[in-house]
Formats: C-alpha cells, structure tokens, sequence
C-alpha cells in the first residue's frame, strides 16, 4: 500500500514551520505529494452573527477586518511553502466558503497531517480537526515533537469499528516502521477480542507485529500511554471515539486522554 497524497492545513502561525516539516517526513517514504492548504477564517461565518442590525461601518469593518487577517495569513503561509525543499508539493489557498472547499480537498487526501494545537482545541485550525475527523472521517496525522515514519508504531487494539479502521488505513506506516507492537488491554474493555486476529491480518500483508498484552485494570488511555513509553513507540494508532454534535466533536474518554498527552504521536481514524 501506499499515499499519493498527503494534506496539510496551515494558517499562517508560528507553527506551520514544525507541521509541514512532519507532512514531509509523512510523504517522504512514498513520493507523495505534500498539498499544503490554506484555511483562513470565512467571512460568509460571521454574517449571521452580522444580522440585520450591523449595518453601515461596523459591517465594513468586521469584515474588512477578516480580509486583511486572511491576507497576511495566506503569505506567511505562503513564504513556509516556499522555504520547504521538498518538491513535491503544491499551494492551495481556500475561498469562501472555506468549509466546503476544506472538504473536498480532504475527500483527495490520502491522510491530513495536523500538529498539537488543533488537536487540544487551540488556535485557528481547531475546528477544522474536529470537523476533518468527525464529519468528513479522514485518517489523521497529529504530528508531535520527534515524529519519524520509520520509527516503532504501537496499534491500539480492542477488535472494535473504530479501532479496525485505523489499523486498516496506518497500513502504509507500518509497512515503512522499524518495529510495530500491538497493545491490547482486555481488562479495560466490556468486548472479547483476539489481538492475534490482528497480528495475522497484518502479516498477511508483509508486516510483523508483536503483541503486548496490557493485564493491569484501569482507564485504557492511561494503560495505552504508559506502554507506548515502554515500547519506545514515537506514533499511537488508535480509533478516536466520539460523536458530533452540534458540530462540536465530542470525544470519549479514552481519546481526550491521548490528546491531552504530550507525547507520541498520533495516527487517529474515527
């Protein structure tokens, strides 16, 4: 297996620079075009908030407010777009309406790389993940300090829906893994699984995986942490759990606490 296409959002902050240095890293092993996309905030959002009664000035402003924002997001986006050396990479500034357009683009994308903030629902690109994850469903990348494609890959498994689809779509990373161990923790979880059904769906497919059976009780985000330390894994993949509502994602437990980690990486799938 392999990626043809890896997406990036960005929005012209102080941390584009480290997310679109990890989308590269993503791509690299594949050739993979990395397509960076520029999401700036839509003005067709605050019309309703608008309303009939800001007219005149304070209209023109707000808006004209947003415009500028957006232009100077879009070239400190471009200028990180220009000093990224990979070649095989491509520039895609959103129009209104953003949401749309943000959509389709991650409907082509074989995987969206997003770094710590939006994750923890920080900064402008927040909504953005929770809508990339929730509503369009697409595997998801959030790239953390000292992420590496070739690096030791834990999977975390409990035989579920959620858990089965980000084991299927990490496939291409675990090809390209130096080691990948698959963690299983029963005593958290109400549904009997075999992690070895997993081990043999994957080895079928040329990749060897050990498994690391977690036997303590106990919340399974802390119980997936603690041993992806001890297996010295740098990337977790793992179903995010939640539902949208509202168009807020809301998130179980168990995916709030590796959100909420400092540490590894993660490849979520929803």
């Amino acid at each position: 297996m392999s990626w043809a296409r890896v997406m990036v959002p960005l929005a012209g902050t102080a941390g584009d620079a480290a997310v679109l240095s990890a989308a590269v890293r993503a791509a690299a092993p594949f050739d993979a075009e990395v397509s960076v996309v520029f999401a700036p905030a839509d003005v067709a959002d605050i019309m309703p908030w608008l309303g009939e009664g800001y007219l005149g000035g304070v209209q023109t402003t707000a808006i004209e407010t947003l415009r500028q924002a957006a232009a100077t997001g879009e070239a400190r986006s471009r200028a990180t777009f220009e000093a990224c050396d990979y070649a095989k990479k491509t520039f895609v500034p959103l129009q209104s309406p953003v949401w749309a357009a943000l959509s389709a683009e991650a409907r082509l994308s074989d995987l969206v790389v997003f770094g710590d903030d939006p994750a923890r629902g920080r900064g402008p690109l927040a909504e953005c993940f929770q809508q990339i994850v929730a509503d369009e469903q697409r595997p998801v990348l959030i790239a953390r300090e000292g992420f590496e494609a070739a690096g030791v890959v834990a999977v975390a498994w409990d035989g579920g829906k959620e858990a089965s689809r980000a084991a299927r779509l990490a496939l291409p990373l675990l090809e390209k893994a130096a080691r990948v161990v698959l963690l299983a923790a029963p005593k958290a979880s109400s549904r009997h699984f075999e992690p070895e059904r997993l081990k043999a769906y994957y080895a079928a497919r040329g990749v060897e995986a050990d498994i690391e059976i977690l036997g303590e009780k106990g919340e399974a985000g802390g119980l997936l942490l603690n041993a992806v330390q001890r297996v010295g894994a740098n990337l977790l993949v793992a179903g995010a759990f939640g539902h949208p509502r509202l168009q807020e994602f809301i998130f179980g437990g168990t995916t709030r606490t590796l959100l909420a980690a400092q540490q590894p990486s993660l490849f979520l799938s929803h």
